[in-house]
């Protein structure tokens, strides 16, 4: 039986506090293939309910698909910049949303709903408990990759159907996520929200309930 130690726990914590959603701070330089399959290992090493492991990776490099998808991501920023007014929208045309091209490297992760069989154990009452599989290895592949010194950006501003096509997925997989993966030149010490005045984290105390929800 392993033991952790108070070295290995600072380390953890380290990890998931420096974590950050990566946008401005991509060099371009290429990911080693060894570097890329132990953060790959990572995510595919979480936990899925029913072992249905129901995750998909695309490695994406191509300038061409990397510069389509940014074009598309482009355009839905402007939609969704239209939406807002005042000081909303000051704020929100200084926030970066992507790194699509900066990183070189996009890794699309689907979800296929079909892998592990007809009937997934876990799965009955819950059908969600297969798209939250995921996002655990979303999270694994997001922690590994910050401690390798990469840097991630979960890009969100795209329309599933388009994203399907690029990259051909098949209708009955959904694209979960497009993350820009690379190396950078070093991680903020405060979310990019946080520092433009989008959204400040709210205390601990205040999502934590006992025994049942209470009104805050």
């Amino acid at each position: 039986m392993s033991v952790t130690t108070a070295p290995d726990l600072a380390a953890l914590y380290d990890v998931i506090y420096r974590r950050r959603d990566t946008r401005r701070e991509f060099t371009g330089a290429a990911v080693a293939p060894d570097v890329l399959e132990r953060v790959l290992s990572a995510a595919h090493a979480a936990p899925s309910v029913g072992m249905s492991q129901p995750w998909d990776f695309i490695l994406v490099r191509s300038p061409d698909t990397l510069t389509a998808f940014r074009d598309h991501v482009a355009a839905e920023r402007e939609i969704f910049a239209s939406t807002l007014a005042g000081e909303r929208a000051g704020t929100f045309s200084r926030i970066k949303i992507e790194g699509i091209c900066e990183s070189g490297l996009g890794v699309v992760v689907g979800y296929d709903p079909t892998r592990g069989g007809r009937q997934i154990l876990g799965r009955h009452a819950i059908d969600d408990a297969g798209l939250y599989s995921v996002v655990c290895a979303i999270q694994n592949l997001w922690l590994a990759a910050t401690a390798e010194g990469l840097g991630v950006g979960w890009v969100s501003f795209y329309r599933e159907e388009f994203l399907r096509s690029l990259v051909g997925m098949p209708d009955h997989v959904r694209p979960v996520a497009w993350l820009c993966v690379g190396h950078v030149a070093g991680l903020p010490d405060i979310p990019d929200l946080e520092h433009h005045g989008w959204r400040d984290r709210c205390p601990l105390q205040t999502v934590v309930h006992e025994e049942r929800y209470t009104a805050r």
